[in-house]
């Protein structure tokens, strides 16, 4: 498995479909989230706001990864039934469109989540 150093790096490693599907959601994240910092965890592209993990995505063969930690899974556990999951993590298959407004959802929703909790502190 390579090793990346930035999210334009990890992006350019994939099909031109995926790449466009990539960079949809990191520009939807960015534009929901300016503030958030980006970097590469766990080996793709992750998002914090206040230091704390607002989303993740990674791009594979057949889908695209979305990893909103357990609790923006929960919060969308309705929307997110149709499509294949795992503990914290949602596949979005590449055979079908890009669920943008729901992802734009998630976010809105975990970013509203971690501010809450910061200013709680």
């Amino acid at each position: 498995m390579k090793t990346f150093t930035t999210v334009d790096q990890y992006i350019q490693e994939f099909e031109k479909e995926t790449q466009e599907r990539l960079n949809a959601i990191r520009k939807l994240i960015l534009e929901i989230a300016p503030q958030a910092v980006e970097s590469i965890s766990y080996g793709m592209p992750a998002y914090k706001v206040n230091g704390k993990p607002l989303v993740y995505f990674g791009g594979y063969k057949s889908h695209i990864g979305f990893y909103a930690t357990p609790t923006g899974h929960k919060a969308f556990e309705k929307e997110l039934s149709k499509y294949k999951q795992g503990k914290g993590s949602v596949q979005f298959p590449l055979s079908e469109p890009l669920p943008v407004k729901l992802i734009k959802e998630i976010v809105l929703f975990r970013l509203s989540e971690n501010q809450q909790k910061h200013q709680k502190k």
